[in-house]
């Protein structure tokens, strides 16, 4: 266990402590078991680091990563007994999916010490939720996604913003304190903002290219147990999505682009949105957060976009994926029949700084939400603003 403490002693003197993620005031961090996920490198690592560095007594916490070398010839189950013995009372577990069968250790932990605070975290989403749907109800599960423009500009600029709500968004009352003009910064943020491991490297598109390989080639396929070939073929929806303005999907003319059956791509594309790669506009067929008609598919956030297709991004495209990564997080957004987005009662119409008020015109309370604007009146909202809801 020596090399388990040196570990986390230096995992934690190498953790930032000046800037915190959204996620973490969403938590009940006094929870006797719960679950952090989301997708490769939105900073869930970090965001527990910080909480025991802020909140808990490092003498009675252990952080461990699943994969540690540790685990080749101890379990879980050991673990927590020796810890327990040892007076440890915090037991965290980062990247819970890489250690085969943990779920089911998990459980007899859970169950044979209730004095224990267990805390775990992965990266790989379809594997965490079909391995905790027996704990379901004792483990609560929290999912965080990446930056939002006011975060970026806090970690990248060390400017602060405070969070606004989608209806004073709507009213044009959000703003970025002390910043005149912040399309320069919203250009930015478009292209490397999405991930914290954005603001300190040179090679940004190159690491999320990796990210996206390896959630392309080792997460979904070991989830779906799939062989290589079809990992092939989900790279290649992934491409036909990432070229298509924007894409509405026409499940035989996919299956026939990567050669599979009809029947296997909306496997494929809940695959790829619980992996965080892509993100589907359902209408408002299957209620409040269900899974209603597929009207549309996006690629997660507009940095993959920038990654996939650097010369061939479409504007329209990348604008109306920011608007819904970033409003999908407080808000439930459902496809609309006259317009882009529809939010509750009200209509979203995405587009340029030329773009009309003709297909809001009968709705009452419809927006045009204009990019390449500085500010809004009336109805009319700048797109930056909406990357301020969390």
């Amino acid at each position: 266990m020596e090399r388990l403490y040196e570990f986390f002693k230096r995992k934690l003197e190498e953790t930032p402590n000046d800037f915190v993620r959204y996620k973490y005031n969403d938590i009940n961090w006094e929870g006797r078991a719960f679950g952090l996920i989301g997708p490769r490198g939105v900073g869930k690592s970090t965001l527990l680091l910080q909480h025991i560095k802020q909140k808990l007594n490092p003498t009675d916490t252990l952080y461990v990563s699943a994969d540690h070398l540790y685990f080749s010839s101890n379990t879980l189950v050991d673990l927590a007994d020796k810890f327990v013995k040892l007076g440890g009372k915090h037991l965290i577990i980062d990247e819970i999916h890489k250690y085969e069968g943990w779920s089911r250790e998990l459980k007899q932990i859970y169950d044979s010490h209730n004095d224990l605070q267990l805390i775990v975290s992965g990266s790989s989403i379809l594997d965490i939720y079909q391995g905790l749907a027996d704990l379901s109800r004792r483990v609560p599960m929290y999912e965080m996604q990446g930056l939002s423009f006011r975060e970026y500009l806090k970690l990248f600029h060390n400017i602060d913003v405070p969070v606004f709500s989608l209806n004073e968004i709507v009213n044009n009352k959000a703003s970025i304190p002390d910043v005149k003009h912040p399309l320069v910064y919203f250009q930015d943020y478009l292209r490397r903002g999405y991930y914290p491991f954005g603001v300190n490297d040179k090679e940004y598109q190159m690491e999320l290219q990796q990210v996206i390989n390896q959630t392309m080639e080792v997460d979904i396929p070991q989830y779906a147990k799939m062989n290589i070939s079809v990992s092939r073929k989900l790279k290649r929806l992934l491409m036909v999505i990432s070229e298509s303005v924007p894409f509405k999907p026409i499940m035989q003319k996919l299956a026939d682009l990567i050669g599979t059956s009809r029947n296997n791509i909306p496997d494929y594309l809940i695959y790829m949105e619980k992996a965080g790669l892509i993100s589907q506009l359902r209408d408002e067929t299957g209620g409040l957060r269900g899974l209603g008609k597929v009207e549309k598919i996006y690629l997660d956030n507009t940095n993959i976009i920038y990654t996939l297709t650097p010369s061939a991004a479409n504007i329209g495209n990348v604008r109306e994926t920011f608007f819904m990564n970033q409003m999908r997080v407080r808000q439930s957004v459902i496809s609309s029949s006259v317009t882009d987005f529809k939010i509750e009662d009200m209509s979203f119409e995405i587009g340029g700084k030329k773009k009309g008020q003709k297909q809001i015109e009968t709705i009452d309370k419809g927006f045009v939400v204009k990019d390449d604007i500085e500010y809004g009146y009336a109805n009319i909202i700048p797109l930056w603003a909406f990357g301020l809801n969390y």
